[in-house]
């Protein structure tokens, strides 16, 4: 899949959301960071990765493609 800007965006704003009311100030410090770390660990996985290789072996040139995700 193709990375979307506007889903971390929308994630980043619900996790400020979710936090703006609370008082303790570390906790929310603490919440935030480990969320947004997640958030951004998620949106990073989901991107697709499309390459083509080339190979070079004794019986001739081949080329080929490939499609994973980032893990």
């Amino acid at each position: 899949m193709a990375l979307v800007k506007q889903t971390l965006k929308a994630e980043i704003i619900a996790i400020l959301n979710t936090l703006k009311d609370e008082t303790d100030q570390a906790n929310a410090i603490d919440q935030f960071a480990d969320r947004l770390a997640t958030a951004i660990d998620n949106y990073i996985k989901s991107a697709t990765i499309t390459t083509t290789v080339t190979v070079t072996c004794p019986s001739g040139q081949g080329t080929g493609t490939g499609t994973g995700t980032l893990s």
